[in-house]
Protein backbone atom coordinates (compact mmCIF):
# COMPACT_ATOMS: atom_id res chain seq x y z
CA UNK A 1 0.00 0.00 0.00
CA UNK A 2 0.93 3.46 -0.75
CA UNK A 3 -0.27 7.09 1.00
CA UNK A 4 -0.41 9.90 -1.04
CA UNK A 5 -0.80 12.94 0.31
CA UNK A 6 -3.12 14.59 -1.83
CA UNK A 7 -6.22 13.60 -4.31
CA UNK A 8 -6.07 16.04 -7.05
CA UNK A 9 -5.03 14.95 -11.06
CA UNK A 10 -1.39 14.01 -9.95
CA UNK A 11 -3.03 12.00 -7.39
CA UNK A 12 -5.05 10.15 -9.52
CA UNK A 13 -2.05 9.51 -12.34
CA UNK A 14 -0.06 8.55 -9.39
CA UNK A 15 -2.81 5.93 -8.43
CA UNK A 16 -3.28 4.53 -12.28
CA UNK A 17 0.31 4.22 -12.59
CA UNK A 18 0.94 2.42 -9.04
CA UNK A 19 -2.21 -0.20 -9.67
CA UNK A 20 -0.56 -1.50 -13.07
CA UNK A 21 2.52 -2.07 -11.24
CA UNK A 22 1.04 -4.29 -8.71
CA UNK A 23 0.10 -1.88 -5.88
CA UNK A 24 -3.01 -0.50 -3.54
CA UNK A 25 -3.03 3.42 -2.85
CA UNK A 26 -4.35 5.10 -0.01
CA UNK A 27 -5.26 8.51 -0.84
CA UNK A 28 -5.03 11.37 2.02
CA UNK A 29 -7.60 14.75 0.93
CA UNK A 30 -9.84 16.94 2.85
CA UNK A 31 -12.46 17.13 -0.15
CA UNK A 32 -14.47 14.88 -0.49
CA UNK A 33 -14.92 12.67 -4.40
CA UNK A 34 -11.68 14.31 -5.76
CA UNK A 35 -10.50 12.80 -9.00
CA UNK A 36 -8.24 10.23 -7.54
CA UNK A 37 -10.28 8.94 -4.79
CA UNK A 38 -12.07 7.47 -8.16
CA UNK A 39 -9.38 5.40 -8.68
CA UNK A 40 -7.76 4.20 -5.71
CA UNK A 41 -8.12 1.60 -3.24
CA UNK A 42 -9.33 3.63 -0.10
CA UNK A 43 -9.82 7.17 0.46
CA UNK A 44 -8.87 9.30 4.07
CA UNK A 45 -11.54 12.33 3.83
CA UNK A 46 -9.05 14.59 6.47
CA UNK A 47 -7.44 17.45 6.80
CA UNK A 48 -3.61 16.87 5.83
CA UNK A 49 -2.51 17.31 9.35
CA UNK A 50 -5.38 14.96 11.13
CA UNK A 51 -3.36 13.10 13.58
CA UNK A 52 -5.88 10.12 13.41
CA UNK A 53 -5.78 9.70 9.45
CA UNK A 54 -2.23 9.69 9.66
CA UNK A 55 -1.85 7.40 12.29
CA UNK A 56 -3.93 5.47 9.88
CA UNK A 57 -1.75 5.98 6.82
CA UNK A 58 1.23 5.37 8.91
CA UNK A 59 -0.13 1.77 10.13
CA UNK A 60 -1.53 0.73 7.24
CA UNK A 61 1.12 2.06 4.23
CA UNK A 62 4.52 1.15 3.50
CA UNK A 63 5.44 4.64 2.10
CA UNK A 64 3.86 7.38 2.03
CA UNK A 65 4.61 10.28 -1.02
CA UNK A 66 2.40 13.72 -1.78
CA UNK A 67 1.11 15.02 -4.98
CA UNK A 68 1.76 18.96 -4.45
CA UNK A 69 3.76 20.67 -2.12
CA UNK A 70 1.57 22.81 0.03
CA UNK A 71 0.98 19.80 2.51
CA UNK A 72 2.29 20.99 5.50
CA UNK A 73 5.72 20.33 6.49
CA UNK A 74 5.19 18.87 10.16
CA UNK A 75 3.17 16.26 8.31
CA UNK A 76 6.22 14.44 7.63
CA UNK A 77 7.59 14.49 11.10
CA UNK A 78 4.36 13.47 12.18
CA UNK A 79 4.25 10.47 9.50
CA UNK A 80 7.76 9.69 10.61
CA UNK A 81 7.06 9.82 14.75
CA UNK A 82 4.45 6.62 13.67
CA UNK A 83 7.22 4.79 11.91
CA UNK A 84 6.31 5.61 8.53
CA UNK A 85 8.32 5.84 5.63
CA UNK A 86 8.13 9.13 3.61
CA UNK A 87 9.40 10.10 0.35
CA UNK A 88 10.62 12.82 -0.64
CA UNK A 89 11.63 13.86 2.86
CA UNK A 90 10.56 17.55 5.07
CA UNK A 91 13.53 19.28 3.72
CA UNK A 92 12.23 18.89 0.17
CA UNK A 93 8.98 19.98 1.28
CA UNK A 94 10.38 22.69 3.55
CA UNK A 95 12.38 23.94 1.17
CA UNK A 96 10.09 24.56 -2.04
CA UNK A 97 6.95 26.10 0.62
CA UNK A 98 9.22 29.37 1.37
CA UNK A 99 10.50 31.01 -1.91
CA UNK A 100 13.05 32.71 0.37
CA UNK A 101 14.37 29.45 1.65
CA UNK A 102 13.74 27.79 -1.70
CA UNK A 103 16.28 30.62 -3.47
CA UNK A 104 18.50 30.83 -0.38
CA UNK A 105 19.23 26.84 -0.53
CA UNK A 106 19.97 26.81 -4.37
CA UNK A 107 22.18 29.57 -3.92
CA UNK A 108 24.08 28.00 -1.31
CA UNK A 109 24.34 24.79 -3.66
CA UNK A 110 26.27 26.73 -6.28
CA UNK A 111 22.92 26.93 -8.31
CA UNK A 112 22.51 30.38 -10.43
CA UNK A 113 19.31 32.10 -9.38
CA UNK A 114 17.64 35.52 -10.43
CA UNK A 115 19.16 38.18 -7.44
CA UNK A 116 16.41 39.00 -4.80
CA UNK A 117 15.40 40.05 -1.49
CA UNK A 118 12.92 38.72 1.45
CA UNK A 119 10.14 41.11 1.51
CA UNK A 120 8.19 42.07 4.79
CA UNK A 121 7.10 45.77 4.14
CA UNK A 122 5.95 48.07 1.19
CA UNK A 123 8.81 49.69 2.11
CA UNK A 124 11.36 46.93 1.88
CA UNK A 125 9.97 46.44 -2.08
CA UNK A 126 10.96 50.30 -2.27
CA UNK A 127 14.76 49.77 -0.49
CA UNK A 128 15.56 46.71 -2.86
CA UNK A 129 14.10 47.86 -6.30
CA UNK A 130 17.23 50.23 -6.08
CA UNK A 131 19.32 46.87 -6.13
CA UNK A 132 17.32 44.63 -8.75
CA UNK A 133 16.20 47.39 -10.95
CA UNK A 134 13.82 49.19 -12.34
CA UNK A 135 11.34 46.98 -12.64
CA UNK A 136 10.74 43.57 -10.45
CA UNK A 137 8.50 40.32 -9.77
CA UNK A 138 7.17 40.44 -6.11
CA UNK A 139 5.80 37.21 -4.97
CA UNK A 140 4.11 35.80 -2.26
CA UNK A 141 6.76 33.69 0.07
CA UNK A 142 4.42 30.95 0.77
CA UNK A 143 1.43 29.23 -1.02
CA UNK A 144 0.44 30.90 -4.82
CA UNK A 145 1.16 28.92 -7.84
CA UNK A 146 -0.22 29.54 -11.75
CA UNK A 147 0.26 32.94 -11.44
CA UNK A 148 -1.28 34.02 -7.99
CA UNK A 149 0.24 35.73 -5.65
CA UNK A 150 2.37 37.36 -7.77
CA UNK A 151 2.77 40.70 -9.63
CA UNK A 152 5.17 43.00 -11.34
CA UNK A 153 6.19 46.26 -9.53
CA UNK A 154 6.81 48.89 -12.04
CA UNK A 155 9.53 51.20 -10.18
CA UNK A 156 9.52 52.44 -6.76
CA UNK A 157 6.55 54.18 -6.80
CA UNK A 158 4.60 51.11 -7.59
CA UNK A 159 6.25 49.37 -4.48
CA UNK A 160 2.75 50.57 -1.80
CA UNK A 161 0.40 49.60 -4.78
CA UNK A 162 2.30 46.33 -5.28
CA UNK A 163 2.70 44.97 -1.92
CA UNK A 164 -1.71 45.78 -1.24
CA UNK A 165 -2.20 43.89 -4.75
CA UNK A 166 -0.45 40.19 -3.12
CA UNK A 167 -2.21 41.40 0.26
CA UNK A 168 0.53 42.79 2.59
CA UNK A 169 2.10 39.40 3.16
CA UNK A 170 5.55 38.58 3.51
CA UNK A 171 7.28 38.38 0.12
CA UNK A 172 9.89 37.87 -2.28
CA UNK A 173 11.05 40.37 -4.76
CA UNK A 174 12.46 38.83 -7.69
CA UNK A 175 14.91 40.68 -10.53
CA UNK A 176 13.48 40.66 -13.91
CA UNK A 177 15.36 37.71 -15.91
CA UNK A 178 16.03 38.50 -19.37
CA UNK A 179 15.17 35.49 -20.39
CA UNK A 180 14.87 33.54 -23.91
CA UNK A 181 12.70 30.84 -23.35
CA UNK A 182 11.91 28.40 -20.24
CA UNK A 183 12.94 25.10 -19.90
CA UNK A 184 12.75 22.17 -17.08
CA UNK A 185 13.72 18.89 -16.76
CA UNK A 186 12.12 16.01 -14.81
CA UNK A 187 14.47 13.91 -13.04
CA UNK A 188 14.22 11.07 -10.61
CA UNK A 189 16.02 9.54 -7.57
CA UNK A 190 16.18 6.61 -5.88
CA UNK A 191 16.72 5.16 -2.14
CA UNK A 192 20.40 4.21 -3.23
CA UNK A 193 20.83 7.41 -4.64
CA UNK A 194 20.89 6.36 -8.47
CA UNK A 195 19.37 8.78 -10.68
CA UNK A 196 17.72 9.15 -13.83
CA UNK A 197 16.06 12.38 -15.77
CA UNK A 198 14.55 13.03 -19.00
CA UNK A 199 15.20 15.05 -21.70
CA UNK A 200 14.66 18.94 -21.64
CA UNK A 201 11.52 20.47 -22.29
CA UNK A 202 10.64 23.58 -23.33
CA UNK A 203 7.85 25.39 -21.71
CA UNK A 204 5.49 28.29 -22.96
CA UNK A 205 3.15 30.19 -19.76
CA UNK A 206 0.55 32.57 -20.56
CA UNK A 207 -0.71 34.54 -17.72
CA UNK A 208 1.89 32.57 -15.49
CA UNK A 209 0.13 29.35 -16.19
CA UNK A 210 1.83 26.88 -18.16
CA UNK A 211 0.09 26.30 -21.60
CA UNK A 212 2.54 23.70 -23.82
CA UNK A 213 5.51 21.99 -23.42
CA UNK A 214 7.12 20.36 -26.03
CA UNK A 215 10.27 17.96 -25.45
CA UNK A 216 12.43 16.85 -26.34
CA UNK A 217 13.07 20.52 -26.81
CA UNK A 218 15.89 21.45 -29.27
CA UNK A 219 18.91 22.37 -27.11
CA UNK A 220 22.23 21.87 -27.73
CA UNK A 221 23.89 18.99 -26.05
CA UNK A 222 25.75 21.63 -23.22
CA UNK A 223 22.49 23.05 -22.50
CA UNK A 224 20.64 19.46 -21.77
CA UNK A 225 24.18 18.31 -19.78
CA UNK A 226 23.96 21.81 -17.69
CA UNK A 227 20.15 21.24 -17.00
CA UNK A 228 20.84 17.53 -15.85
CA UNK A 229 23.87 18.79 -13.70
CA UNK A 230 21.56 20.78 -12.05
CA UNK A 231 18.80 18.49 -11.35
CA UNK A 232 21.20 16.23 -9.97
CA UNK A 233 22.45 18.95 -7.63
CA UNK A 234 19.12 19.68 -6.68
CA UNK A 235 18.74 16.09 -5.73
CA UNK A 236 21.88 15.34 -4.11
CA UNK A 237 21.72 18.48 -1.97
CA UNK A 238 18.26 17.44 -0.48
CA UNK A 239 18.65 13.69 -0.34
CA UNK A 240 15.55 13.20 -2.48
CA UNK A 241 13.63 10.26 -3.23
CA UNK A 242 11.15 10.92 -6.20
CA UNK A 243 10.52 12.42 -8.94
CA UNK A 244 11.19 16.08 -9.04
CA UNK A 245 10.40 19.26 -11.28
CA UNK A 246 13.16 21.82 -11.76
CA UNK A 247 12.01 25.39 -14.00
CA UNK A 248 14.63 26.88 -15.41
CA UNK A 249 15.16 29.73 -17.54
CA UNK A 250 17.80 30.00 -20.68
CA UNK A 251 19.71 33.04 -20.69
CA UNK A 252 21.01 34.54 -24.41
CA UNK A 253 24.72 33.39 -23.84
CA UNK A 254 23.17 29.95 -22.94
CA UNK A 255 23.34 29.93 -19.41
CA UNK A 256 20.56 28.27 -17.43
CA UNK A 257 18.84 30.20 -13.75
CA UNK A 258 16.92 28.12 -11.74
CA UNK A 259 13.40 29.79 -11.43
CA UNK A 260 11.92 27.01 -8.52
CA UNK A 261 11.81 22.95 -8.20
CA UNK A 262 8.43 20.99 -6.84
CA UNK A 263 9.37 18.19 -5.28
CA UNK A 264 6.45 15.96 -6.82
CA UNK A 265 5.75 14.95 -10.50
CA UNK A 266 5.28 18.11 -12.66
CA UNK A 267 2.77 19.41 -15.20
CA UNK A 268 5.95 20.03 -17.54
CA UNK A 269 6.01 15.87 -16.83
CA UNK A 270 3.19 14.56 -18.46
CA UNK A 271 4.28 14.52 -21.98
CA UNK A 272 6.54 11.21 -20.84
CA UNK A 273 3.09 9.71 -20.22
CA UNK A 274 2.69 9.17 -24.00
CA UNK A 275 6.49 9.97 -25.06
CA UNK A 276 8.47 7.42 -22.75
CA UNK A 277 8.09 3.75 -21.90
CA UNK A 278 8.32 4.46 -18.65
CA UNK A 279 6.58 7.86 -17.60
CA UNK A 280 7.12 10.23 -14.39
CA UNK A 281 4.09 8.40 -12.46
CA UNK A 282 5.84 5.33 -12.87
CA UNK A 283 8.86 6.74 -12.12
CA UNK A 284 7.57 7.86 -9.04
CA UNK A 285 6.40 5.21 -7.67
CA UNK A 286 9.56 3.30 -8.95
CA UNK A 287 11.75 5.24 -6.88
CA UNK A 288 9.76 5.42 -3.73
CA UNK A 289 9.38 1.82 -3.57
CA UNK A 290 12.75 1.26 -4.29
CA UNK A 291 12.19 -0.38 -7.88
CA UNK A 292 15.19 -0.07 -9.98
CA UNK A 293 14.74 2.94 -12.01
CA UNK A 294 13.10 2.83 -15.68
CA UNK A 295 14.14 4.27 -19.23
CA UNK A 296 13.69 7.97 -19.29
CA UNK A 297 15.01 7.70 -23.55
CA UNK A 298 12.04 9.49 -25.62
CA UNK A 299 9.97 7.04 -27.97
CA UNK A 300 8.30 10.22 -29.57
CA UNK A 301 8.56 14.07 -29.76
CA UNK A 302 5.54 15.53 -27.89
CA UNK A 303 4.15 18.38 -27.82
CA UNK A 304 1.37 18.40 -24.35
CA UNK A 305 -1.48 21.15 -24.21
CA UNK A 306 -2.98 22.07 -21.22
CA UNK A 307 -6.76 21.95 -21.40
CA UNK A 308 -8.26 24.93 -19.10
CA UNK A 309 -11.88 25.42 -18.10
CA UNK A 310 -14.16 24.91 -20.93
CA UNK A 311 -11.55 23.99 -23.34
CA UNK A 312 -12.02 20.29 -22.25
CA UNK A 313 -15.16 20.46 -23.56
CA UNK A 314 -13.37 19.65 -27.05
CA UNK A 315 -12.78 15.86 -25.97
CA UNK A 316 -14.57 14.45 -28.80
CA UNK A 317 -12.68 16.32 -31.54
CA UNK A 318 -9.36 15.31 -29.85
CA UNK A 319 -10.29 12.02 -29.37
CA UNK A 320 -10.54 11.67 -32.78
CA UNK A 321 -7.15 13.18 -33.89
CA UNK A 322 -5.07 9.92 -34.20
CA UNK A 323 -2.02 12.06 -33.73
CA UNK A 324 -3.64 13.28 -30.13
CA UNK A 325 -3.76 11.00 -26.54
CA UNK A 326 -5.95 12.87 -24.45
CA UNK A 327 -5.57 12.72 -20.44
CA UNK A 328 -9.24 13.90 -18.33
CA UNK A 329 -8.45 14.58 -15.27
CA UNK A 330 -12.13 13.98 -13.21
CA UNK A 331 -12.98 16.85 -12.39
CA UNK A 332 -17.09 17.43 -11.78
CA UNK A 333 -16.91 21.29 -12.67
CA UNK A 334 -15.18 23.38 -15.02
CA UNK A 335 -14.57 26.42 -14.11
CA UNK A 336 -12.06 28.77 -16.41
CA UNK A 337 -9.08 28.60 -15.78
CA UNK A 338 -8.82 25.39 -14.17
CA UNK A 339 -6.55 22.37 -15.00
CA UNK A 340 -9.55 19.67 -16.84
CA UNK A 341 -7.00 17.91 -18.43
CA UNK A 342 -4.21 17.82 -21.31
CA UNK A 343 -3.46 16.31 -24.77
CA UNK A 344 0.14 15.11 -26.11
CA UNK A 345 0.41 15.31 -29.73
CA UNK A 346 3.19 12.69 -31.23
CA UNK A 347 5.67 13.00 -33.98
CA UNK A 348 8.51 11.57 -34.85
CA UNK A 349 11.69 12.04 -33.07
CA UNK A 350 13.81 14.08 -35.19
Amino acid sequence: MIGVLGGGQLGRMLALAAARLGFDVTVLEPEPDCPASRVCARTLTAPYDDPAALLEMARTCQVVTFEFENVPAPVVEQLQAHDALAAPGRLALATAQDRVTEKTFLRAHGLAVADFAPIATAEDVAAAMARLGPRALLKTRREGYDGKGQTWVEGPRDAEAAFARIGGRPAILEAAVPFVRELSVIAARGWGGEIACYPVGQNIHRDGVLRTTRAPAQVSAATAAQAEAIARTTLQALDYVGVIGVELFELEVGALLVNEFAPRVHNSGHWTLDGCEVDQFEQHVRAICGWPLGPTQPLAAVEMENLLGFEAEQWAKLAADPSARLWLYGKRTAREGRKMGHVNRLKPLG
